[in-house]
């Protein structure tokens, strides 16, 4: 028997795209010959699965998940929205969720739980293969508050646990958990249509900040040619004012009346609740967002094919 040294798994890395634990699982398999290795690879569909690992997956599903005091959403991406709408594709985001949510667990150490008979991961590797579509399980985040509710919302639902946009938010509070969860559903609605990054300017990075406004005082001075520092210092406070209105969810401007800011919404809540309400923090997914989808052609790639 072969040593499975480091290099050799590299090699068989190299020669099939499978994962570096799968190649060094099939050298133990197969006694460290690289052509056994390479074909239980393949009848095990580990090989398929990586090939198709480089196809860029950007549609999915969001899955949600929420309990008593706590609630989760995870992101389970596919290459075409036809996979997404999948009953197998549906029921493994449902699942994932539910695991997440009952193990309070990362990204990480949900694809190494168990579901079912194998893990995670392995779950997912098998659905490559037999779908025939590249699918990653992107992200997942955990919110929990005590006392009061996490409310949720599914923007574009496939069901109840499943949609394109999936919002929670944790409200605080000692209030009626009924009456808190109905007035937590208009604030998860809000927030997804409105897509704030931050709850307040406190909770905005500094890198965020300073991206801005070296962007806002560019445009400034575009437009503000021969004016004095103290004028164009105003404008900029003006424009980033402007921007936290947009993005700090506390400064929004509350979607349903088109009036009022949502710290005062939660404030007229607490009121009319008969105890005060916080908002201790919110998550907002939507399928896709950040990954540069690839645009092809199929004019194009015929072409590049029969090289014209």
């Amino acid at each position: 028997m072969a040593e499975i040294t480091a290099s050799l798994v590299k090699a068989l890395r190299d020669k099939t795209g499978a994962g570096m634990m799968d190649c060094k699982k099939a050298l133990a398999e197969t006694k460290g010959d690289m052509e056994e290795a390479a074909d239980w690879l393949r009848k095990s569909g580990l090989l398929k699965a990586a090939k198709r690992a480089a196809r860029v997956a950007a549609e999915g599903l969001i899955g949600m998940a929420v309990g008593e005091h706590s609630g989760v959403l995870v992101e389970v991406n596919s290459e075409t929205d036809f996979v997404a709408r999948n009953d197998t594709f549906k029921d493994f985001v449902k699942a994932a969720a539910k695991l997440a949510l009952t193990e309070g667990c990362d990204l990480e150490a949900l694809m190494d739980k168990k579901m079912g008979a194998a893990t995670v991961k392995q779950t997912l590797t098998e659905m490559i293969a037999k779908i025939g579509e590249n699918m990653s399980v992107r992200r997942v985040q955990l919110l929990s508050v005590e006392p009061g509710v996490v409310a949720s919302y599914v923007h574009n639902a496939a069901s109840p646990e499943l949609g394109k946009i999936g919002v929670l938010v944790a409200l605080k509070s000692t209030a009626d958990k009924e009456k808190l969860m109905a007035f937590g559903k208009k604030l998860a609605m809000h927030i997804a249509a409105a897509a704030p990054i931050a709850l307040t300017q406190a909770h905005l990075s500094k890198e965020v900040v300073e991206h801005e406004r070296s962007v806002q005082i560019e445009i400034v001075r575009q437009h503000s040619q021969g004016k004095p520092d103290n004028i164009i210092e105003k404008m900029l406070e003006g424009r980033m004012r402007k921007y936290y209105e947009e993005v700090v969810l506390m400064e929004q401007t509350y979607v349903v009346d088109q009036e009022t800011k949502i710290a005062k919404v939660v404030e007229n809540a607490g009121k009319e609740l008969g105890a005060p309400v916080e908002i201790t923090g919110f998550v907002r997914f939507q399928v896709g967002e950040g990954i540069e989808k690839v645009q092809s052609d199929l004019a194009d790639e015929v072409g590049k094919l029969t090289g014209k």
